[in-house]
């Protein structure tokens, strides 16, 4: 029930005149096509018509890529997608830590949005749960809705 308040009092958001792009990992590409194809229905859920892909090969290369987006004038908003499951080292903290705090500063200093749509779980189930066909929970057109909101407030 929670959830449904939360929904309640989202605005009606029109991405219809924004430009945006996603930036996807190749790494864990059948739950990250999954994530793509959620934020390409959220986008188009709200209106943007506009969808630039661009692909890395991992959530570590996610924030480099996205800055090279936010960069060059060509977006409103950007949606970072990836898939990082966790492992038998301490890998998984270092990806996921440093793809988090790249992406937060891509839009702190470049002032263009981006969705974080990057899952970081402890499995591939967890994974599967959280990037759902229509209908269902994916992480990535919950970041294309996230980021559709905020380049809209930019726009104010």
């Amino acid at each position: 029930m929670a959830a449904e308040k939360d929904r309640a009092s989202v605005p009606e958001l029109d991405g219809s005149r924004l430009r945006v792009a996603i930036v996807a990992s190749r790494w864990n590409d059948i739950i990250v096509t999954r994530l793509v194809e959620g934020a390409e229905r959220g986008f188009a859920a709200l209106g943007v018509c506009t969808v630039t892909h661009v692909s890395v090969p991992g959530a570590f290369e996610i924030p480099y890529a996205a800055l090279q987006v936010a960069k060059s004038g060509r977006v409103d908003a950007i949606v970072a997608v990836g898939a990082v499951i966790r492992g038998d080292t301490s890998h998984y903290e270092l990806i996921t830590s440093e793809c988090a705090s790249g992406i937060q500063h891509v839009q702190l200093s470049t002032g263009i949005p981006v969705g974080f749509g990057v899952l970081t779980v402890e499995n591939v189930e967890q994974a599967i749960a959280r990037s759902e066909a229509a209908g269902g929970h994916n992480v990535g057109e919950e970041a294309a809705a996230a980021a559709v909101e905020l380049a809209l407030l930019e726009m104010t």
